[in-house]
């Protein structure tokens, strides 16, 4: 089981790292861009990658590479709301095809999937954090080599225990 904390350590078995979490802490998940990672329990349903950022790596969840026409609906007017999308797109969204190196590697947690419920909040992924942990909006985020670390270690059925 993984386990995230405020203000911010995540512990998987004997590994501890320092990550980055919501502006806003670590609490219930009020609405979309509240800034805050939500507390709970979930599962890693897929992997994105930028195969020309990060090599490929063994892994029995699935895994994606991430194309330049790649986004993310944090809309809840559209229909496609907390799914990938294609670009151009008319919704708000995310580019998960980045300049900076945030998205080169994207664990998408099952937050507010399965019903999806508009405006619940979306896009909440483990993701690159930047070189000074700057707060995210709502997802937890990690040094490069670190996430690329507890990857080659979690499996499909990983549990994440945000606390």
């Amino acid at each position: 089981m993984i386990i995230v904390k405020a203000p911010g350590n995540l512990k998987y078995k004997s590994l501890e790292f320092r990550c980055s979490i919501g502006k806003s802490g670590i609490k219930k998940k009020i609405k979309e861009g509240d800034n805050i990672t939500p507390k709970g329990i979930f599962k890693i349903l897929k992997i994105y990658y930028r195969s020309d950022r990060i090599k490929k790596f063994s892994t029995d969840i699935k895994i994606i590479k991430i194309k330049k026409n790649m986004g993310w609906c944090d809309d809840p007017k559209s229909s496609l709301y907390n799914k990938e999308i294609k670009l151009p797109f008319n919704y708000s969204h995310e580019k998960l095809y980045r300049n900076d190196h945030l998205y080169d590697l994207i664990l998408v947690l099952n937050y507010n999937t399965n019903p999806i419920k508009k405006n619940k909040g979306s896009a909440i992924f483990f993701h690159i954090a930047n070189k000074s942990y700057k707060k995210t909006k709502g997802c937890v985020a990690l040094k490069k080599a670190d996430l690329i670390n507890l990857v080659s270690k979690i499996k499909k059925n990983t549990i994440i225990k945000i606390v």
